[in-house]
């Protein structure tokens, strides 16, 4: 069973690191997905249990669609990096709203390849990578809270934490958010609830070994 601190980040600023360069937006997302492998590489070497960061949220969809177009067809190649993740002993999972709700969006294209990178990778034993596509932490909460009173449950905040999404993910320990913003727009409302937070002025593709490491600093 994984054990270790429990890392979230916000990948906020990729638009923005490529506007600064005269870059289409689109060459900054792709440039975050880069910077996504190797952020996973540092995270394995300080021995980070799970890291959990912020592909796509239940808002993104009303971005410009080549953009978001642009933004799906990372996420098929992130999930498809299975060869890497293998290697790293990491273990791929997805949390989002899901795929059989009426308010799901995710393509199936999508959902082909983060089945396949979970099946993939089931068996490795070190860290686990979690991706938060076509996630919103108040849908979350509010699945939740349905599906407990579904059961005939009380609504407390055992019944609720049994019902989230992957209830087996544990409390963040430290929550990052980059690019110089100060919110935490809406994830992982409930496993936040204790975290310490790092704001970092770097944009996304920016964030780097020495700013994780700032990050850990709040709790080790």
């Amino acid at each position: 069973m994984t054990s270790g601190l429990h890392v979230a980040c916000i990948m906020d600023g990729n638009g923005r690191w490529a506007e600064h360069r005269g870059l289409p937006r689109t060459a900054g997302h792709t440039e975050g997905e880069e910077n996504l492998a190797r952020i996973v590489r540092v995270a394995v070497r300080r021995d980070i249990g799970w890291l959990t960061v912020f592909g796509f949220s239940t808002e993104n969809w009303v971005r410009p669609r080549g953009e978001v177009r642009h933004i799906l067809g990372l996420h098929e190649r992130l999930f498809g990096r299975v060869r890497e993740l293998n290697e790293l002993n990491v273990r791929i999972q997805w949390i989002g709203r899901p795929f059989d709700s009426a308010e799901a969006r995710t393509p199936k294209y999508v959902q082909r390849a983060i089945r396949k990178a979970i099946h993939d990778t089931a068996t490795n034993t070190g860290m686990v990578l979690t991706v938060a596509f076509d996630y919103g932490g108040r849908a979350e909460l509010m699945s939740a809270v349905r599906a407990a009173r579904a059961s005939g449950e009380p609504v407390t905040p055992e019944t609720i934490g049994t019902h989230l999404y992957l209830p087996e993910l544990p409390p963040v320990d430290v929550l990052v958010r980059t690019s110089g913003e100060r919110r935490v727009s809406n994830f992982l409302l409930w496993q936040s609830a204790g975290a310490k937070i790092h704001f970092s002025e770097a944009p996304w593709p920016d964030f780097d070994e020495r700013e994780l490491d700032a990050a850990l600093a709040l709790v080790r």
